[in-house]
């Protein structure tokens, strides 16, 4: 299995109390539980598998606010300023490297939709820019053509994600959390109408709260908790991203960037993490059908980026229990680590297109490659807060490919949701409900 992640030592037992349980052990499920041990509240992290296996260990790498919906930046800005000091807050080297970011432009189109974005960031002050092609030159040497320009960003950067949920896991045992691996987490208890508990393999944990950061297993797990007589509907689909990462590599450049058909960034052993820019698979499931309606506007909008695709993952999924027992064997147990094929002519493609431009990367070496399936609602943006019909549940997911960059300030809201503390940005754009009301269709 790629790639390959720092190892976290688990707790041993399992409690039979504590006040919160985080199901997940993602970067988003670390991150709140770190900012909730860091406010006294105690809390158990609950993981499946391995720490940070999933989609928090395949993505890019980027840390950014440049690009981002305009919902978004204030989370993105919140996070950029944790990303900076995180390795002081968990004692431990995640990679973290302020290198700047630069989208790259084709054409004149290219231009006007940054200018556009820009447009709207602009009220965040934002320190991004739009560079012309002497500026190109001079941030990202070393291309064998000239651009029409570039939206660049300084203060973006990038990190190790094989380090960075595996260091926040172990601050949060440092700071007197539980984190258990190989631990799923079969269903949620309820008593007078609230959350009480829930069911492990291992056995019960009794609580007063529950977050849920499954991420690509999120609308599965809501679908099995039980309100009403009926399964929380979670609408969130699954896409494949495909990464590979190189050997050590000189002379390339320091700023990561991004291209119509590539996209690079400099890793800290030398080497680079490289994947084709708008180019994700979406693999057609039952539930494709099932949210055809809340997905088609994106599909529309994001048709050029997105290859559909029927094969395996259909019959996977159907196959899949809906509904189970507490005292059943589960899904997650079934499957520990979401581990998919990459795509090889996307990294073929990726490959080519990436050495026609900067020669530097002729000479790469293939280490290895992977995919990771990410988890995305119908207009792009997370869930993150209350599930109102069922008091003390939480939901942290459908990062939509975003949540490596904007997890450590997402942990920070969900922490201060979960508390009942002011919270560090606004998170009514992140709200469960707006999928009910119809009100997320208004971006999309």
């Amino acid at each position: 299995m790629a790639p390959r992640m720092d190892t976290v030592e688990p707790d041993a037992e399992l409690p039979h109390r504590t006040s919160v349980v985080v199901i997940g052990g993602g970067i988003i499920g670390v991150s709140t539980a770190l900012f909730l041990a860091q406010k006294g509240i105690p809390v158990v992290v609950c993981e499946k598998g391995i720490i940070g296996g999933e989609q928090s260990g395949r993505n890019w790498g980027w840390t950014r606010v440049m690009g981002r919906d305009e919902r978004e930046i204030p989370l993105g800005l919140e996070s950029l300023k944790l990303w900076r000091r995180m390795n002081s807050l968990v004692e431990a080297e995640t990679g973290f490297t302020e290198c700047g970011i630069a989208y790259l432009c084709d054409s004149d189109k290219d231009v006007a939709n940054y200018e556009a974005w820009l447009d709207k960031a602009r009220p965040y002050q934002v320190d991004s820019r739009l560079l012309g092609p002497d500026e190109v030159e001079r941030v990202l040497p070393g291309a064998a053509r000239r651009f029409k320009g570039a939206l660049y960003t300084p203060t973006d950067g990038r990190a190790e994600p094989q380090r960075a949920a595996p260091a926040i896991a172990a601050a949060v045992r440092r700071a007197g959390g539980v984190v258990l691996t190989g631990c799923a987490v079969r269903g949620v208890e309820t008593k007078g109408g609230r959350v009480s508990g829930v069911v492990t393999e291992r056995g019960p944990i009794a609580c007063d709260s529950v977050v849920l950061a499954g991420g690509a297993w999120s609308r599965l797990f809501s679908g099995n908790v039980e309100v009403g007589g009926r399964g929380i509907d979670l609408p969130q689909l699954k896409v494949l991203g495909s990464v590979f990462r190189t050997e050590k590599l000189d002379g390339g450049p320091e700023t990561s960037a991004g291209g119509m058909a590539f996209s690079f960034r400099k890793r800290a052993d030398g080497g680079y993490n490289v994947a084709k820019r708008n180019s994700s698979i979406s693999d057609i499931t039952p539930d494709s059908f099932r949210l055809f309606s809340e997905f088609l506007p994106n599909l529309k909008k994001s048709w050029r980026e997105l290859r559909l695709r029927v094969g395996e993952r259909f019959v996977t999924e159907w196959r899949t229990p809906r509904r189970w027992a507490m005292d059943e064997i589960s899904p997650f147990e079934q499957v520990r680590v979401l581990d998919p094929a990459p795509d090889a002519s996307v990294l073929t493609g990726a490959r080519e297109q990436l050495a026609s431009v900067f020669p530097a990367f002729t000479a790469m070496k293939v280490a290895e490659s992977w995919a990771g399936l990410m988890d995305v609602t119908p207009d792009a943006v997370p869930v993150i807060g209350p599930v109102d019909s069922l008091p003390g549940f939480h939901i942290a997911t459908g990062f939509s490919g975003h949540g490596f960059g904007i997890g450590p300030g997402a942990g920070r809201l969900m922490a201060d949701i979960v508390a009942g503390d002011a919270p560090v940005v606004d998170p009514a754009p992140f709200r469960f409900g707006r999928f009910a009301d119809g009100s997320f269709r208004q971006y999309v």
